[in-house]
């Protein structure tokens, strides 16, 4: 783990909540230089601290209203079928994010489609018929309450 400072979680703080901030306008919200401000963002991006930056798109805007969790089952327990699994989830672009669990299903996926059409497609001609998975069980988001929010840094 980095170590970090009290300007660094002010770093992060202010990237979390607006990335496309200077490094001008963050100087003046953590209270260093701008070229302070630089040299640590870039030690943190090379730390792997900050792992990229993105815009955050409005899934019903771009067409992919329908947000759905499914939960899927391996087949069998081995560490083949589990890579055969994750490289299935890297290639299939209407995962959003994918989560290893404990308990009754092997894994979650969070995925984002245009219309249940979508979802059947996916569910029946892409997980189902693969060779790993057992069982899927899907859950349909009727309405987000939080979209992924900032990671709650200690108090600087």
């Amino acid at each position: 783990m980095t170590a970090l400072d009290a300007f660094d979680w002010r770093l992060l703080d202010a990237l979390q909540q607006d990335a496309s901030l200077t490094n001008a306008a963050l100087a003046e919200r953590v209270g260093l230089s701008a070229s302070q401000v630089s040299r640590r963002r870039q030690r943190l991006e090379q730390e792997g601290v900050i792992q990229g930056y993105r815009a955050a798109l409005d899934p019903s805007a771009v067409g992919l209203g329908v947000i759905v969790f499914i939960h899927v089952a391996l087949d069998t327990h081995s560490r083949d079928n589990a890579r055969r699994f994750r490289d299935l989830v890297r290639l299939t672009p209407a995962v959003l994010e994918a989560h290893a669990l404990t308990g009754e299903a092997d894994y979650l996926l969070k995925v984002a489609v245009g219309d249940l059409k979508e979802l059947a497609r996916l569910v029946n001609e892409v997980l189902m018929p693969h060779e790993s998975v057992a069982r899927v069980r899907s859950e349909i988001a009727l309405e987000t309450l939080k979209e992924p929010g900032l990671l709650p840094l200690p108090m600087t």
